[in-house]
């Protein structure tokens, strides 16, 4: 145990200092995957020097107990982002979907499903760390933070973080409902330490049909100083969409079409560039199929993209895990 935790150091020490230039990408060379597994409902995390062969350190298991760092002991939908600052941030929804069959409560959920719906978890888990051993967290309860309009949240899921170079500030966005309504995309800005919210949330985008649920974004700048963000609209079925904007936190403007290859349902989408190359990955979560995999697809202009299939199934490798989610 002792030595897979000092490789484990070793590999991520390396990772971390591979791009401690302000995001430039004069000396990277690697990448990392982070994820969760429905079993766990931990972090796992994988690195690739290539960009196509990704292999869970660890030995496969999980780096971050979710019942170490979450108010439901598990958490889900991870994400991990450098800020201007050099440093990691990682995000992700605090909910133990198993929590009753765990013995952690008696009930499926926290609350009334047919009150608040699906989950109906309230929090967040916000961590920081300089050099992807060490970690500063915080658990941020949305209801809490801003009692007067978003005491009755029905959830508060899959949060991403990106920086702001015009605030100068780490944005989290993140899906929330009121109640059992539908979900929608909001925004918040962070404090520097990544404890808590600033700002009270704001919506980041509205679709055009107000029946649709939209949920999952993940932004990302574009050379020509735009910002195109993924996101999922569940539609039938349900998969990835693009939006563009002229500001990282919108308006952002309405496309027609899905950009995923899928014939059902995906969600999760993250996008990805490859270090010296203007080429992105989108990277999504095919939680339709049985064992649970990812979609790729690769870009050079967020207008055509080229279907890379799956892990195991294609050009992208994950050698020693099975059924990732949401990474």
């Amino acid at each position: 145990m002792k030595q897979r935790f000092i490789l484990l150091a070793c590999l991520l020490a390396v990772l971390a200092s591979c791009g401690n230039r302000q995001l430039t990408e004069d000396g990277m060379g690697a990448y990392l995957f982070v994820f969760f597994s429905d079993p766990t409902h931990s972090i796992f995390m994988a690195t690739s020097h290539d960009g196509y062969t990704f292999t869970a350190v660890n030995d496969g298991r999980p780096v971050i107990g979710g019942d170490t760092i979450a108010e439901q002991r598990g958490v889900r939908d991870p994400h991990i982002a450098r800020g201007g600052d050099g440093a990691f941030y990682l995000c992700m929804t605090d909910l133990h979907i198993f929590g009753r069959e765990e013995g952690l409560r008696d009930t499926q959920w926290e609350r009334d499903g047919d009150a608040y719906g699906w989950g109906n978890n309230r929090g967040l888990v916000l961590m920081k760390s300089k050099d992807l051993i060490h970690w500063t967290r915080s658990n941020v309860r949305i209801d809490k933070a801003f009692p007067d309009k978003f005491g009755n949240i029905g959830c508060a899921w899959a949060p991403e973080s990106i920086y702001d170079p015009q605030e100068g500030k780490m944005m989290i966005y993140f899906t929330m409902r009121i109640g059992n309504g539908k979900s929608q995309l909001y925004y918040a800005y962070t404090d520097d330490s990544f404890t808590r919210l600033v700002t009270e949330p704001k919506l980041l985008f509205e679709y055009p049909d107000p029946d649709i649920q939209v949920l999952d974004a993940d932004i990302t700048p574009l050379p020509d100083g735009r910002y195109c963000m993924m996101y999922v609209a569940q539609e039938n079925p349900g998969g990835i969409k693009m939006a563009f904007a002229d500001s990282i936190h919108g308006p952002y403007r309405y496309q027609e079409g899905q950009v995923d290859f899928e014939p059902a349902a995906c969600e999760a989408p993250n996008v990805w560039k490859r270090i010296g190359e203007d080429k992105w990955v989108l990277m999504y979560d095919i939680f339709s199929i049985n064992p649970h995999n990812f979609g790729f697809a690769e870009t050079t202009d967020f207008v055509h993209f080229t279907n890379l299939g799956h892990f195991n199934e294609g050009t992208m490798r994950l050698t020693n895990v099975r059924s990732p989610k949401h990474g």
